[in-house]
């Protein structure tokens, strides 16, 4: 195997191609110590050496850090660990090693996100988030079948109407037709609009 390019990332990381191939990110001193140059041979064993000692660890630093930092998908933490220029082999380890832990649950993000939400957001609105971060659908409706309970719209409008100042009791017609729209934008049922602004 040859390293047939080497291509800057930052002043001090270099992605590295081998027989063309972009295999991974090392540092400039990393370079310097396994001796990778273009046009440098690299044994096979070296190579896995730079995959399992420097890249996989890194990535494996790198994701936890991550999660640390906040709770994420599946997905999200992939995206991020593919910014940052680690090979789609890595990430497979590296999500299945942080999945062993238990750091990675796309399920239990669904129920957190969910439960701190089912109060203020339609089970619509909630769904379409979820989606946009990446969750799989059985995993989503599972949390909201869960999570998401009979009285949660009823009770998400409630705060809606003292959010924006919105009396049932005193509104005219229009400001009540005006105030169901925007419910009904929200993602909220017509029977549910009807049963909270009713109440």
């Amino acid at each position: 195997m040859i390293v047939t390019k080497t291509e800057a990332v930052t002043k001090t990381k270099y992605k590295v191609y081998v027989d063309e191939q972009f295999a991974f990110v090392l540092y400039k001193g990393e370079l310097s110590r396994y001796h990778l140059g273009v046009g440098d041979e690299i044994t096979e064993a070296v190579y896995e050496e730079i995959r399992e000692k420097v890249v996989f660890k890194r990535a494996k630093l790198r994701a936890l850090h991550l999660l640390n930092e906040m709770g994420r998908t599946e997905s999200q933490l992939r995206m991020k660990l593919k910014q940052g220029g680690y090979p789609d082999d890595i990430i497979d380890q590296t999500l299945d090693y942080v999945k062993s832990f238990g750091y990675v649950n796309d399920l239990e993000y669904a129920r957190n996100f969910v439960d701190s939400r089912k109060d203020r957001k339609s089970r619509r609105e909630i769904y379409m988030l979820l989606c946009r971060k990446g969750l799989p659908e059985r995993e989503i409706e599972q949390a909201l079948e869960e999570c998401y309970g009979q009285d949660a719209p009823v009770e998400a409008m409630k705060k809606l109407m003292k959010k924006r100042h919105y009396d049932p009791d005193t509104a005219t017609y229009e400001e009540k037709k005006k105030f169901m729209a925007y419910l009904m934008r929200k993602g909220f049922s017509y029977d549910d609009v009807r049963r909270a602004t009713d109440a």
